[in-house]
C-alpha cells in the first residue's frame, strides 16, 4: 500500500490581522469610527458650527417651558418674584434677616438675589437632565453632545433677561435710577453664564451615568442658596458671631455670592464697596474661567459613551 501524502491546510490569517486590514481600508475611504470622540480642537470647531442650532433650541425650549398654563411666559418672572415674596416674609420680616441693609434697600437686594441665583440652580437643573433627558436626540441624530448643555444654560440666561426687565422696575420702585455703574451687570451676568455654562456640562456628563442624582441636586443646591447670602448680607449675619476667618471667606468668595454681589453693586445705589470682599472681579473672572475650562473638557471626556447602552 502507498503511504498517502498530506499536504497540511495553509494557516488562516490572524483576526488582528484582518482588523487592520478592513482599519486600513476605511481609513483610505476616509471613513472613521462612528461616534468616536474627535480631538479638542476639532470638536470645539465642530460646536461653533453648531451655534445656530444651540440658539434655535434654547429658543423652542424657552417657548415651549410653560406653553401649556395659561399665563404663559409671565411664569418667567413670576416665579422667581413669588419666591422672593415667601423669602422676605420669612427671613425679612419673621427671622431678620435683613440685618445690616437699610430697610428701603432689602428687598432690591432679595430680589437680585433671588434672579442671579435662580440663574445658576436653573442652569445646573437643566444641566443634570441635559443627556438623559434628550436620549431620542442623541442616539438618532450625529453633533456635538455639548450642544446640549450649552443650550440649556443659554436658555436660562434669555430667561434671566426677561427678569432683569421686573428687576429694573423695582429697582426705580426703591430709588435706584439707572446709571453707568448698571452697565457692570453685562460682564457680572456673562461672566456668571460661563461659570453656569461649565457646571451644566459637568453635571451633564454626571447625570448621564447617574438619573438618580436629578432627584439630589435640589438638596444640594438649596444648601448652596442658603450659604450664599441671597437672603441676608454675609459680612453683616457673621459680624458677632465666632467664626473663623476661612470659613467667612469662603462664604463670600463662593461663586453664586461673587456674582450676586457684583450684580447688587452695579444695580443698587446704596450696596456700596463696603458690602465687597476684595479682589471679587479676580475671583468672578477665575470661576468662570476655571468652570468652563474643567466643564468642557471633563463632558468632551465622555463624547463617545453618550447615549450608549
Amino acid at each position: 500500500m502507498s503511504q498517502a501524502l498530506h499536504t497540511p491546510p495553509a494557516a488562516s490569517a490572524s483576526p488582528a490581522s484582518g482588523e487592520d486590514d478592513l482599519a486600513a481600508l476605511a481609513a483610505r475611504h476616509g471613513l472613521t469610527v462612528s461616534g468616536a470622540r474627535p480631538p479638542l480642537g476639532a470638536y470645539v470647531r465642530q460646536l461653533w458650527g453648531r451655534r445656530h442650532f444651540i440658539l434655535a433650541f434654547s429658543q423652542a425650549k424657552l417657548t415651549a417651558q410653560y406653553s401649556r398654563a395659561k399665563l404663559g411666559q409671565l411664569w418667567q418672572v413670576a416665579t422667581p418674584l413669588l419666591n422672593a415674596a415667601v423669602y422676605f416674609f420669612i427671613f425679612g420680616l419673621l427671622l431678620g434677616a435683613k440685618r445690616g441693609i437699610p430697610s428701603d434697600v432689602y428687598v432690591p437686594f432679595l430680589v437680585t438675589g433671588v434672579f442671579v441665583f435662580t440663574f445658576t440652580q436653573s442652569s445646573v437643573l437643566a444641566g443634570v437632565r441635559a443627556i438623559s433627558g434628550n436620549l431620542g436626540l442623541v442616539r438618532a441624530l450625529h453633533f456635538p453632545r455639548a450642544s446640549l448643555p450649552v443650550s440649556f444654560a443659554l436658555q436660562q440666561l434669555q430667561q434671566l433677561l426677561f427678569s432683569l426687565i421686573v428687576l429694573a422696575v423695582i429697582m426705580v420702585g426703591f430709588g435706584s435710577y439707572p446709571s453707568l455703574s448698571w452697565l457692570l451687570v453685562v460682564p457680572a451676568l456673562a461672566l456668571q453664564f460661563l461659570f453656569n455654562t461649565g457646571l451644566a456640562l459637568i453635571f451633564a456628563r454626571m447625570g448621564s451615568n447617574t438619573p438618580d442624582l436629578a432627584q439630589l441636586m435640589p438638596f444640594v443646591l438649596r444648601t448652596w442658596m442658603y450659604a450664599s447670602g441671597v437672603m441676608f448680607s454675609i459680612p453683616a449675619m457673621l459680624e458677632d458671631k465666632n467664626v473663623p476667618a476661612w470659613l467667612a471667606d469662603v462664604l463670600q468668595w463662593n461663586p453664586a455670592a461673587v456674582y450676586m454681589d457684583l450684580v447688587r453693586f452695579a444695580m443698587i445705589d446704596e450696596y456700596g464697596s463696603s458690602y465687597l470682599p476684595p479682589h471679587i472681579w479676580a475671583f468672578a473672572l477665575g470661576w468662570a474661567v476655571l468652570a468652563a475650562v474643567v466643564g468642557f473638557v471633563y463632558f468632551w471626556k465622555a463624547e463617545e459613551r453618550y447615549g450608549r447602552g
